[in-house]
C-alpha cells in the first residue's frame, strides 16, 4: 500500500470508528486497534498510536457532546479524574508487561453486560439503582483502556447503561471524560516510548474529527431504546469475537 493510499485508509478507519464511538459511547479504540494489530503493529505501539490520535478525536467528540448538552458535569468529574490515574498506570504496565492475561476476563464481563443491556432494551429488565462507586468504575475503565486497546467506552458506558443511566447523557459524559483519560494515557506512553507511527496517528485523528460532530448530533435525536439495542449488540459481538480469538489461539 502506497503512503498516500495508506493515509487515506487510516482516515477512513478513524471516520468509521468515531462515528460508532461518538454515537454509542465506545469502539474507537477497539476498531482502530483491531485493524492495526491485524497489520502486525506491536500491541504497545498500537495502544500508543490510537491514544495519541484519540487526544484530538475525544476532544472534538467531548466538545460536540457538551455543545449538544449531552454531558452530566457531576458524573464527568467522578469518572474522569480516577480514569486518568487508572489510564496512566495501565499505560506504564503495558510498556513493561503483556496485557493478554486479563483480557479474557474483561470480555467475559462485557458479554454479561451486553445481555443485561439487551434485556433492558426489550423492557424485561428495569434497573433498580444507579452505579454508586463511579470513581472505582472510572479507575478500572481507564486501566483496562490503556492495557486492553480500547476498554474505556465498553466498560464505562456498558456498566452505566446496564445500571439505569440515561443513554444520551451517559454516552455524552463518557465521551467527554475520555478526553482527559486519553491525555493521561498518551503522556505516559510518550514519556516511556516516544512518538511513533505518525502516518497512523494523523490518519485516525483526521477521520475521527470529521465524524465527531455528526455522532453527537445522532445520539441526541435517536430513541433511547434503539441506542441501547445497538450498544448491546455491539458489546456482545466484540466480546464473543475476542473470547473466540482467545480460545482458538
Amino acid at each position: 500500500m502506497e503512503l498516500g493510499d495508506q493515509f487515506l485508509f487510516f482516515v477512513l478507519v478513524g471516520l468509521a470508528a468515531q462515528l460508532v464511538d461518538g454515537a454509542l459511547g465506545m469502539a474507537f479504540g477497539l476498531v482502530s486497534s483491531s485493524v492495526l494489530l491485524s497489520m502486525g503493529v506491536p500491541p504497545a505501539a498500537v495502544s500508543a498510536s490510537v491514544h495519541t490520535a484519540e487526544v484530538f478525536t475525544t476532544g472534538a467528540s467531548g466538545a460536540s457532546h457538551l455543545a449538544m448538552r449531552n454531558v452530566d458535569k457531576r458524573l464527568f468529574l467522578r469518572l474522569a479524574l480516577p480514569g486518568m490515574i487508572g489510564g496512566a498506570i495501565g499505560a506504564y504496565v503495558l510498556t513493561q508487561l503483556p496485557g493478554d492475561v486479563i483480557r479474557p476476563f474483561i470480555y467475559a464481563y462485557l458479554l454479561i453486560l451486553s445481555i443485561v443491556i439487551l434485556l433492558r432494551a426489550a423492557g424485561r429488565l428495569m434497573p433498580k439503582k444507579e452505579v454508586r462507586r463511579v470513581p472505582v468504575l472510572g479507575f478500572f475503565a481507564g486501566l483496562l483502556d490503556a492495557t486492553g486497546g480500547g476498554g474505556w467506552g465498553p466498560v464505562a458506558t456498558s456498566t452505566l447503561l446496564a445500571r439505569g443511566g440515561t443513554a444520551r447523557t451517559t454516552i455524552g459524559t463518557v465521551n467527554a471524560a475520555e478526553f482527559l483519560v486519553t491525555v493521561s494515557i498518551s503522556v505516559t506512553f510518550f514519556l516511556t516510548m516516544g512518538l511513533q507511527h505518525l502516518d497512523v496517528i494523523l490518519g485516525l485523528l483526521v477521520g475521527g474529527m470529521i465524524a465527531a460532530p455528526l455522532a453527537a448530533l445522532f445520539v441526541r435525536h435517536v430513541r433511547e431504546r434503539w441506542v441501547l439495542l445497538a450498544v448491546g449488540i455491539l458489546v456482545m459481538a466484540i466480546s464473543l469475537y475476542q473470547i473466540g480469538r482467545t480460545l482458538l489461539a
